[in-house]
Order: structure tokens, then sequence, then C-alpha cells
């Protein structure tokens, strides 16, 4: 392992220790639930086991979005709450083509989406959004235009992961940045921390994740724009 690929290496061992001891901590303080710990720790193993592309992040990401269903009910965020279970299944599929998902059942590599991807995913967040607006605001979400905003990038973004897309990373890093003042909103503090360093590790799967498109098309890192 390169000095590189070494220091990569123990700051997301960093991080995850960091996870757990504030999830830890604030649950023994009651400032947290333990459902809402559990999704704190096991969210954070999901994002970096992405980040390293490991398809392990699947089977954990699924108990992930299984706690996190229940915490975003309890706190009146409907979308987000479905959105879990629409995971769930986005998630087996994702697991799928990470495996067998590529030339003569293969695992799928990194690769770049092409314009009618990126269009095409643009567009579909813009319709669900307008779509779900007023159907949360009628069924009272509390959050009706953002709980609708995050719930169609999340699902675009998550679309785009499940084919080892680099610009997934630019969504997560975009619903995330949102995700992190509203869930603090609601009192999820403790959320609200977890989606702080999700926003760190979309950075940091964005840049790993482009050095590895570099590498397979066999240009040098560094070369890499954007």
């Amino acid at each position: 392992m390169s000095g590189g690929r070494r220091l990569v290496a123990m700051r997301g061992a960093a991080l995850i220790g960091l996870v757990a001891s504030v999830a830890l901590g604030m649950a023994a303080k009651g400032a947290a639930s333990p459902l809402e710990a559990a999704s704190f720790v096991t969210g954070a193993a999901c994002v970096w086991l992405t980040v390293k592309e490991n398809p392990w992040n699947f089977p954990i990401g699924l108990v992930n979005v299984a706690t996190f269903l229940v915490v975003f009910a309890r706190a009146g965020l409907l979308a987000d709450a479905g959105l879990q279970a629409v995971y769930f299944v986005l998630g087996c599929r994702g697991w799928y083509l990470w495996v067998r998902g590529g030339e003569d059942h293969a695992g799928l590599r990194v690769a770049g989406a092409g314009v009618a991807e990126r269009l095409g995913v643009a567009l579909a967040v813009v319709a669900m959004t307008a779509a779900l607006w007023p159907v949360l605001a009628r069924s009272g979400g509390s959050a009706p235009f953002w709980d609708a905003l995050t719930t169609s990038i999340s699902l675009g973004a998550q679309w785009l992961l499940n084919r080892k897309r680099p610009e997934s990373w630019l969504a997560w890093i975009l619903v995330d940045a949102i995700y992190v003042p509203l869930y603090a909103s609601k009192s999820l503090h403790l959320t609200a921390v977890l989606y702080a360093i999700f926003l760190g590790m979309a950075v940091m799967g964005l840049l790993e994740w482009r050095g590895r498109e570099a590498t397979a098309k066999g240009q040098p890192e560094g070369e890499v724009a954007g």
C-alpha cells in the first residue's frame, strides 16, 4: 500500500472511531436514542466502504436504512422514511450490479456518466421534487419542500452510485449539505452530526473515485480535471 493510500485508510479508520465514540457518548447521555446511535455507526461504516469500492457496503447499508426508516418516521420526515424503503430495493440492485453487473458478469468499474445520463438524472430529480412537494404538504410533512428535494436528489445519487458513477458523490455532497441543518432543526442532533461526517466522506469519495477513473483511462491522477 502506498503512503497516500495508507493515509487515506488511517483517516477512514479515525472517522469510524470518531463516529462510534460520539454515538455511544450521546446515547449514554440521553441525547440520542439507541436506534439513532445504531443508525449513526452503520451509516458511517457503509459510506466509508462505498468510498473504498467495497461491496460489503450494501449489506451494512440495508441494516442502516431499516434503522433510519424508524428514526425518520418518528420525527415526521415522511419522505425520508419512505426513501429508506426505496433504498432497500435499490441497495439490493446495486449489490448485484457491483458484483455481477459488468462485462461477462464481472464487477463494475468506476466510470463517468455520459451527458444523456446526467441530464436524465437531473430532469428526474426536478420532476420527482415537483411531484412530491404538494403530496407531502397535504399529508402533514414537517418540511415538505426540503423533504421532497432531498428525497429526489438522494434517489438520483443512489442511481448513479449503483452504476459506480463518480458524479454520484457530487449529488451526495449537495444533499448532505442540506440534510445537516434540516435534521438539526428537527432535534435529530446526532443524525445532523452524522451527515456532516457524511459530507466530508463524500468529498473524499469524489476525489478517490475521480482518481480511479483517471487511472483506468491510463492518465496520471494529478491530471484529472474537476
